[in-house]
């Protein structure tokens, strides 16, 4: 199953009772490059301690940004040995553009080739990636939304927003008190900050977020100050939606952290780091601080490459630690 932004929210409770349910989780993340072309001794090399790969591959991922993260989540089946059922996701994300965050990353060519080869379609990375920061970006965030320091940013860029409150301006003058007209196509937290623009921008209307977009509503100012100050519709409740839709993939992967099931995924030190630096917190400049963070939020991780080559010492297994090669062995 594929998820974007538009289908991610609605699907949270269903995600959630996977995980829940789930024995195991396997990971599996792709990435717009992996490793930045450092020169001289910064160069990756096979005589690196740990602790200098890692300060080396660090500034990979902090260059570099998530695509695609699947998940596949197994359960067993209750009075069968060795049997499970896999419901899998890929979850397409983009770096969260609201407010005081606009991240910047970078391509790389080799893994731009890697992904077209396997057909990733990037419009649904970079038109339909689910929004996420990390818990340093959002206290950033949070703090801003609460005080109302807030600003657009290219989430809907300013000549998308300029364009939408001209149209409404538009229809404003000929509609009359209780006529009502639909901006299509504005979903999520994009939803949220066109209507706070909106209703900054004109006192006599009123918003609300439907299926098919955002609905605006010609109202009188005293019907406007009765809405502004009844049920969900009051600021406060408000700002509580913006930040819970900004935060987006970061509100599963909460989910997966408390879960606390195995992870399993295949030389999977990679996206270590980058659930780490892309969810949790920026990566530390500690190797050891980074061990201990990453097993604190999963304790128990499994990366299949390294069983594998346990394997070769203990069986007749082929050296074999490419994983298709490994699941043809397997198979």
């Amino acid at each position: 199953m594929d998820v974007g932004a538009d289908e991610f929210e609605q699907s949270l409770p269903l995600l959630q009772e996977l995980v829940l349910g789930a024995d195991f989780v396997g990971l599996d993340i792709e990435f717009t490059g992996l490793r930045s072309n450092l020169s001289g001794p910064q160069q990756i090399s096979l005589f690196d301690l740990p602790s200098e790969w890692y300060l080396k591959t660090r500034q990979s991922v902090q260059q570099f940004t998530i695509c695609q993260i699947g998940l596949s989540m197994f359960s067993s089946v209750e009075g069968e040995s060795n049997k499970y059922v896999a419901h899998s996701c890929n979850f397409f994300l983009f770096p969260t553009t609201f407010g005081i965050l606009d991240s910047e990353f970078s391509f790389q060519a080799s893994s731009v080739q890697f992904l077209n080869q396997y057909g990733f379609d990037y419009n649904k990375f970079l038109k339909n990636g689910i929004p996420y920061m990390n818990e340093e970006q959002e206290k950033k965030i949070k703090h801003s939304i609460l005080t109302g320091n807030w600003r657009v940013r290219s989430s809907l860029d300013k000549d998308q927003i300029k364009v939408v409150i001209d149209k409404v301006t538009r229809w404003l003058d000929l509609a009359e008190e209780g006529d009502w007209m639909t901006l299509p196509g504005i979903t999520g937290f994009q939803a949220f900050e066109v209507q706070l623009v909106l209703r900054k921008a004109l006192p006599d209307i009123w918003t609300v977020m439907r299926d098919q977009g955002v609905t605006v509503k010609k109202v009188s100012k005293q019907h406007r100050w009765y809405l502004e100050n009844t049920s969900c519709d009051r600021e406060s409740c408000w700002k509580e939606k913006i930040l819970l839709s900004a935060r987006g993939f970061s509100v599963f992967f909460q989910m997966l952290v408390k879960a606390q099931k195995p992870l399993v995924g295949h030389n999977m030190m990679m996206d270590l780091l980058h659930l780490h630096e892309k969810f949790f917190r920026p990566l530390p400049e500690s190797y050891d601080e980074f061990k201990l963070n990453i097993h604190s939020l999963f304790p128990v991780l499994i990366d299949t490459k390294n069983v594998t080559k346990d394997i070769w010492k203990e069986v007749n297994f082929p050296r074999v630690s490419n994983l298709s090669e490994v699941y043809e062995v397997l198979n």
